[in-house]
């Protein structure tokens, strides 16, 4: 269980983030047009796990946006903005903002994918969210970076992220 704050106050996760050097675990996600993809759909490609309370926040609404401007310049490179938000939700403000060099999957239909990565809040007004953070693996899934943003409302390291692919 990891401890972090939102706004201040005490927050715990389901568990802790899978360790650096280990492999990614495995999932299945909703796309937002409600087709379901794994981890295995993505094999082959370097992954940036953007995983975040809800797009409809000002500051997972940024890390969208700052991981879709670097996602376009990333070579064999996917960015995953993963969160429990409805996929029709997620849907709406990408097409919005115009992002579309990332890729939106939603875990609200059975929570397995924060609670496999030790990343749902189990406490504060954020309980069953996802909390914020990233998740760097290589081409064959080996972790090579995380983030477990220890304040819910700060942005994430996306320099020191984006430089583990190097």
């Amino acid at each position: 269980m990891a401890t972090i704050t939102l706004g201040g106050n005490t927050a715990h996760t389901s568990g802790n983030l899978p360790e650096i050097g280990s492999q990614l675990p495995d999932f299945i996600l909703t796309t937002v047009d409600l087709a379901s993809q794994s981890l295995q759909d993505f094999s082959g490609k370097n992954l940036v796990l953007n995983i975040f309370p809800s797009v409809d926040t000002g500051v997972c609404a940024q890390s969208i946006r700052e991981f879709n401007k670097a996602a376009s310049n990333l070579d064999n490179t996917t960015v995953l903005c993963i969160s429990r938000d409805l996929p029709f939700a997620m849907a709406r403000f990408c097409g919005a903002e115009g992002l579309d060099d990332v890729v939106s999957l939603s875990d609200f239909k059975d929570g397995n994918f924060g609670e496999n990565y030790g990343v749902e809040m189990i406490d504060t007004a954020f309980a069953g969210l996802l909390s914020r953070c990233v998740i760097v693996a290589d081409q064959s899934g080996k972790i090579l970076y995380t983030e477990q943003v220890p304040e819910i409302g700060q942005e994430p390291n996306y320099e020191a992220a984006l430089s583990a692919l190097n």
